[in-house]
């Protein structure tokens, strides 16, 4: 071989190592992506049952229902529309009715979204940045201090 065919079959191999890591990278993330919607965008999405997704908004009060062990129900809305989440586990210590929440599950059958991780607001003052922002765009009033900049 010589010195120009040894040069393309290292620059050849290098490319294709390349290609290899970032197909190998572009896979693992679309099996772990869970895409953001507010329960108004839920209707408009048709998000089929299976679907990992992030839900986001408040917990609206009078939902919250303790279950059989450490099962809980609760309903998520935006003010626009409510979507009713079960949830099996220890919930986070600031989670309760009113407050701002993300859940990342997917729907089960009959429209129930079936959580397998709730976090709740950090603080008094604070709502995650994607939920204040979708629930300022459907139109619901926050005070302006729900997030941190």
């Amino acid at each position: 071989m010589t010195r120009k065919q040894k040069r393309l079959a290292v620059i050849g191999g290098g490319v294709a190592f390349l290609v290899a890591a970032v197909l190998l990278v572009m896979f693992a993330f679309s099996q772990s992506i869970a895409y953001f919607y507010v329960p108004g965008d839920i209707a408009k999405a048709n998000v089929p049952p299976g679907t990992r997704i992030r839900l986001g908004g408040l917990v609206e009060n009078g939902t919250l229902k303790r279950g059989e062990g450490s099962t809980i129900t609760f309903t998520v809305t935006d003010t626009l529309a409510t979507v009713p989440v079960t949830y099996t586990g220890i919930l986070p210590d600031l989670f309760r009715e009113g407050q701002g929440v993300v859940a990342e599950g997917a729907f089960g059958t009959g429209g129930l979204f079936v959580a397998d991780t709730v976090l709740a607001k950090h603080d008094e003052t604070y709502m995650p940045k994607d939920v204040a922002d979708r629930l300022k765009a459907q139109g619901v009033e926050l005070s302006g201090k729900e997030t941190i900049k």
